[in-house]
């Protein structure tokens, strides 16, 4: 998994792309140095923060190699790990640095993890070096344990790492940890926190204080990020929706309006990261890897990551085809329900490591009844759907239109459309019309590819195309 990493340290203003060693006395207490990772398909940021002997790392992803790999090369041992707060779209590797190396955990008192942890509440410290320290930021919101961390050097803020409270253009979502009967209003009342986090701690910070987020453009934890990987108050303050003069009211109707979708896993990964999860490559080395071309039953949910060119030429009976691709193991957590054991199928053995990693990397790994790769060419085929022939206005078709309902209402490609989010499709799979051929389509081919399959799975016999990458064909130009 290639990640990009960057750099902020004492008297460096921007944020610049570079090698991954760096030459910086480590002992050098006037200073510090930031490292920032970023995990491309999760659009997630996990940082390290060296000063002295000490280095902490915040907001881990589960995979540690790299936060290790970067101890090696500081010479130095991962002495601290903060959690900003239990993270719903991934699962934190915290638990694992700290049995491998003692790592001190740092949290807020509110979570009331099941692991050993340091309470790191509103206003505590902890001292890096002589001139360097972290201090919590309580910035509930996004959830209500929420807190930040702001780096101090000489009595002077220099940066904050804001989780997923304070994003680039954003702020956090308020609904993905408040799922139970009376949702809404404790929906409302974590809008109506983050009101108050954006202006009266976020907005008391000096105007060059460098914003570090947990997520960026593409993750789920947001609505309307910025592709960006850091920023600063100044410049939210001046660009950021959740800084414009409003009313608390306004504020949260504006933050609960036109939210997308919550995928099935990220109530799971809440509480998975609560206790803390096992270590990566136990995990992974649990999964019970098959022989190539096992036939596995059809009736079971066997989850299939070739590209869809290769899916359609041979597949396995009952597959639904997940392309690998830079959201993998989001969709594989939005389509498949936590607790629900399924096949992984692969195009070779490399990629079937890539695909157990992915689903690692949510916490999805104990659900794998067996990987294996498959590229038997006697399988189950699609027949390919000739555009040449469509006529988009006819109604030779039923279309079904898997893209979100704010996609769909937004832009309508086929009026006759009917609209059932990717997600939604399986259990929503009575509401499709059986009279006609039938014709999936998204926005790109991606989601179309899943559907597709996944109604070839539940209406058996039934005829199926799958629009794919002609989409673009008929979707309206951007305005």
């Amino acid at each position: 998994m290639k990640r990009r990493r960057f750099i902020h340290a004492a008297g460096i203003g921007t944020l610049a792309v570079l090698a991954p060693r760096l030459s910086r006395a480590k002992n050098d207490e006037q200073n510090y140095h930031i490292e920032q990772f970023k995990d491309k398909g999760l659009a997630h940021y996990s940082y390290a923060v060296l000063s002295g002997d000490n280095l902490f790392i915040i907001d881990p992803g589960r995979d540690a190699r790299e936060y290790y790999d970067f101890a090696k090369q500081r010479g130095v041992k991962i002495t601290g790990i903060i959690e900003t707060h239990p993270h719903a779209d991934f699962a934190s590797a915290h638990l694992e640095i700290h049995n491998n190396g003692g790592a001190t955990i740092y949290a807020s008192s509110l979570t009331k993890p099941a692991y050993p942890f340091q309470p790191f509440d509103d206003g505590q410290v902890i001292q890096l070096s002589k001139t360097v320290k972290l201090r919590s930021l309580f910035t509930p919101g996004h959830a209500p344990d929420h807190i930040s961390v702001v780096l101090n050097e000489n009595g002077k803020d220099i940066a904050v790492f804001s989780g997923d409270s304070l994003l680039i253009g954003d702020v956090g979502r308020p609904d993905l940890r408040e799922q139970h009967t009376d949702a809404l209003t404790q929906r409302k009342r974590l809008a109506a926190q983050m009101y108050h986090t954006i202006n009266d701690k976020f907005a008391k910070l000096d105007d060059d204080v460098i914003v570090y987020p947990a997520h960026g453009a593409g993750s789920l934890c947001g609505k309307a990020m910025r592709d960006a990987p850091s920023s600063t108050i100044g410049y939210e303050k001046a660009h950021n929706y959740a800084f414009e003069p409003r009313s608390e009211d306004a504020f949260v109707a504006l933050l609960l309006a036109d939210l997308p979708f919550i995928p099935k896993y990220f109530a799971y990964d809440v509480t998975l990261n609560i206790h803390g999860v096992t270590a990566r490559q136990q995990g992974i080395d649990a999964v019970p890897r098959l022989e190539k071309n096992y036939v596995a039953n059809p009736d079971a949910l066997i989850i299939d990551g070739r590209p869809a060119t290769v899916f359609k030429q041979s597949y396995q009976s009952g597959a639904i085809n997940l392309q690998d691709g830079g959201r993998f193991e989001t969709w594989l957590g939005s389509v498949v329900a936590p607790e629900t054991h399924f096949y992984l199928v692969a195009a070779d053995t490399d990629h079937l490591q890539t695909l157990i990693g992915k689903a690692a990397k949510i916490g999805y790994e104990p659900f794998i009844k067996g990987a294996f790769v498959y590229d038997a060419q006697d399988g189950n085929h699609f027949t390919a759907f000739d555009v040449s022939k469509f006529d988009p206005k006819g109604t030779q078709y039923t279309i079904i239109d898997v893209r979100t309902e704010k996609e769909a209402k937004e832009e309508k490609i086929f009026g006759q459309s009917i609209n059932i989010p990717l997600q939604d499709l399986a259990k929503r799979i009575g509401e499709v019309p059986t009279d006609k051929p039938i014709l999936v389509t998204c926005s790109s081919g991606y989601r179309s590819a899943a559907g597709s399959s996944i109604l070839k799975k539940y209406l058996p016999g039934q005829e199926i195309f799958d629009l794919g990458t002609a989409v673009t064909q008929f979707e309206q130009p951007a305005k």
